[in-house]
């Protein structure tokens, strides 16, 4: 008898619902991704930078690390079969530390003039990403997609010190390169750490000008062992415009990736 053919391979359900085909670039310009303190969703910008940095692609990467060191995404992405160290050399990846958001300067925390600092420290950092997109596309540079990966949010408002005016202002500076330099742009923000009505509204923002919403959330069964949240991913027709797909699933977090399914697919 001859063997049994090994079974398909499960679709990647989020690389399907953002409509990432491999090695081209992305049918969107900004996604907005959303998760809560139960429920992490910093493996979807893990995703991301595997998927960007893979060897099928072309693609390179801009990120801003507020949230953890390169190391700790450096030993994630190993586990997932990507070396950001190499991706690094090879000038795929450019990682801007600001784990310490010393773009402020202590010089400028101290000045009196606090707010005008804050707003030259954020244009200091568009001035990084700029340039970063630059010196990406000055070297051996082969037409890729490049993405802008901002981890994340909440770490902006503590370096504007609560002005959400100035980090809104930021934003839509990188925004505006998602067109100047074709690119994309992906945010992470906790949902459920804002409370004033300045940041809820900049967040209503957020939503309305992306055009793709990710959300990652707890199960409404409460905690499962095999099922770590369910993810919602909403598609827009425009930013701003009416809801054209709408997909939601479950997923696992693993040590070397994630697994998406649909609910009751799992026993």
């Amino acid at each position: 008898m001859n063997p049994s053919p090994p079974p398909p391979r499960d679709p990647d359900l989020l690389e399907e619902a953002l409509g990432l085909g491999r090695g081209g670039s992305p049918p969107w310009r900004l996604a907005f991704v959303e998760d809560c303190v139960e429920t992490s969703g910093a493996f979807v910008l893990h995703n991301f930078l595997k998927r960007t940095l893979s060897t099928e692609g072309d693609g390179t990467v801009v990120f801003l690390g507020l949230a953890q060191p390169f190391s700790h995404y450096d030993r994630v992405l190993r586990k997932m079969g990507c070396n950001l160290s190499v991706q690094r050399n090879k000038n795929k990846l450019h990682f801007i530390d600001l784990l310490n958001l010393e773009f402020l300067g202590e010089r400028r925390l101290s000045n009196e003039k606090g707010e005008n600092d804050i707003e030259i420290g954020f244009m200091d950092l568009y001035n990084r990403i700029l340039r970063s997109i630059e010196a990406i596309r000055s070297k051996d540079y082969n037409g890729g997609w490049t993405t802008i990966i901002i981890d994340d949010l909440s770490h902006l408002e503590i370096a504007a010190h609560g002005s959400v005016k100035h980090v809104l202002d930021f934003l839509q500076y990188c925004r505006s390169l998602t067109s100047e330099m074709d690119c994309s742009l992906v945010i992470l923000n906790h949902e459920d750490i804002h409370s004033s009505d300045e940041a809820l509204q900049m967040l209503s923002h957020l939503d309305y000008i992306s055009d793709i919403l990710i959300k990652a959330e707890t199960l409404s069964t409460g905690i499962a062992a095999d099922v770590h949240g369910q993810m919602t991913v909403i598609i827009k027709d425009a930013p701003g415009g009416l809801i054209k797909k709408l997909h939601s699933f479950q997923f696992k977090v693993k040590e070397n990736g994630v697994e998406f399914f649909y609910p009751g697919s799992r026993f």
